[in-house]
């Protein structure tokens, strides 16, 4: 119903933060990531998601549309509901949360209080091929057959292919990648490096 909620950040809780539109403050349930992102009595602008249920209307709030993405994504997984949610979106950002479930890394994941091993298992099972079919393009373009490439140049198509799923683009991934030699780092290195670089941008 709500794309997003435009206004300024009335009250800041611990997992709640209260937007004011128009003279009518909206309490949106949010992550710590996006909760860092906020400052009393400053603009905002939240990414919307309404869970409309017998016991109530909650309305949530991320900073990117990419985190709103992996919240709904998350709350799909049996098992998983939106304070748990919240919960593993808090314990990372929503950049290395989606490499950690395309890469199986569920350490992260775990990092979050009340996901177990086997939810965490569950969820980069079910999520892994999902978050990677969204950026299929971009697969496409950065991945080529394994047959006939020398090792340097399928590691760095594996790296930019991550990158790509993360929702960059395709200037901004050769520009991170640029200079970093594939022979010598492997392919989860190669991706922690150009992810700092597009951060620091």
């Amino acid at each position: 119903m709500f794309d997003y909620l435009s206004g300024t950040v009335a009250h800041i809780d611990q997992k709640l933060a209260v937007i004011d539109c128009g003279g009518i403050g909206f309490a949106v349930s949010t992550s710590g990531y996006t909760l860092s992102t906020l400052s009393k009595g400053k603009e905002a602008l939240l990414y919307t998601f309404m869970s409309v249920k017998e016991d109530g209307i909650t309305l949530f709030g991320f900073h990117t549309r990419e985190e709103r993405n992996l919240f709904c994504q998350l709350i799909s997984v049996s098992g998983v509901g939106p304070k748990a949610a919240l919960s593993i979106l808090s314990a990372s950002n929503p950049s290395q949360l989606a490499l950690s479930i395309i890469t199986g890394d569920i350490k992260p994941l775990t990092a979050a209080p009340g996901v177990g091993k086997k939810i965490a298992q569950r969820i980069v099972l079910e999520l892994k091929d999902k978050l990677a079919k969204e950026q299929g393009d971009a697969l496409e373009q950065y991945t080529a057959p394994a047959s006939g490439l020398a090792i340097g140049e399928n590691k760095a198509g594996e790296a930019a292919a991550a990158l790509a799923v993360l929702g960059y683009s395709q200037g901004e991934i050769n520009a991170a990648l640029k200079d970093i030699d594939p022979q010598t780092a492997s392919v989860e290195d190669m991706i922690r490096l150009a992810l700092r670089r597009m951060m620091k941008q």
